[in-house]
């Protein structure tokens, strides 16, 4: 998946499938798949292997309030687009925007093409935080590989959560990954395994390249969540174009993970991607 396009998902009703298609493929930039129902677009953004940056959807579709309100907790970082030909003005709600009228002087194209760039400045200003500043310090003095591994896992855990994994992708086939560095209580430590499938969560992002939280009762999901032990979760991808593997982060509490915070953690996953892929320069 080539990080310089926008992947674009649009939810929309069976008459205006045409209509979408056409439009949003004018850009170059957007990369874009249209579907006709909720279900269909659920499916596509839990498929591991397929990226969705944007989430464009119809408001007359269905319950899409419903939606948007359990899509912006599962996928933190989506960005979410509503589409309302019928309002006389935009009110996103829990959207991030919302369009009047798509087509009219390319507003939808602009209004997906802005929150993109706004995404991508707001991670730039966040990389100035004083707890990735320090973090940038503490990988330079690290050591190689796993050195730096551990860095990170323990800079997340000093961010407030109780159990912190690095997993590293291990060539293999089928594909898997190896447990590479992990802080906290020793009692769950010692029952993590070393190697995993990618058939739960951590494979599920390390395919996709999306982060994502889970609570009891998501799929896919991980065994600390699902056996109890902590009531939320996030997984984020280290690397784009490189992948190097994927950072778990747990807290007890259900439902304390928030976009800020995935953020957050993602700016860490860069900054050790970066140390990782310059190891391998050298």
């Amino acid at each position: 998946m080539d990080p310089s396009y926008i992947y674009v998902l649009a939810a929309v009703r069976l008459p205006s499938v045409a209509k979408y298609r056409e439009y949003l493929s004018k850009d170059p930039k957007l990369k874009t798949t249209v579907v006709t129902s909720e279900a269909n677009a659920r499916e596509i953004l839990a498929s591991a292997d397929k990226r969705t940056d944007v989430f464009v959807v119809d408001n007359g579709l269905g319950n899409v309030y419903e939606l948007i309100r359990e899509l912006r907790q599962t996928y933190p970082r989506l960005l979410i687009l509503l589409v309302d030909e019928e309002a006389d003005f935009g009110m996103p709600g829990r959207a991030d925007d919302v369009s009047t009228e798509p087509f009219k002087e390319d507003d939808l194209i602009k209004k997906i093409k802005r929150l993109a760039e706004e995404r991508r400045l707001e991670t730039l200003r966040a990389d100035a935080l004083p707890p990735v500043r320090n973090f940038a310090k503490s990988l330079r003095k690290a050591g190689k590989g796993l050195g730096k591994q551990q860095a990170a896992v323990e800079a997340v855990r000093e961010l407030g959560y109780d159990y912190v994994a690095f997993y590293a992708i291990a060539p293999a086939d089928p594909p898997a990954l190896s447990l590479a560095a992990q802080v906290g209580p020793n009692a769950i430590m010692s029952m993590m395994p070393v190697r995993t499938d990618y058939s739960g969560l951590l494979g599920w992002v390390a395919q996709n390249g999306q982060s994502r939280i889970v609570g009891p009762g998501d799929s896919p999901n991980h065994l600390l969540v699902e056996k109890g032990r902590y009531g939320s979760a996030v997984c984020i991808p280290v690397g784009s174009t490189m992948r190097f593997g994927v950072l778990l982060a747990c807290r007890e509490q259900p439902g304390a993970i928030t976009q800020q915070n995935v953020m957050m953690l993602e700016l860490v996953g860069a900054q050790l991607a970066s140390a990782l892929a310059k190891e391998q320069r050298v």
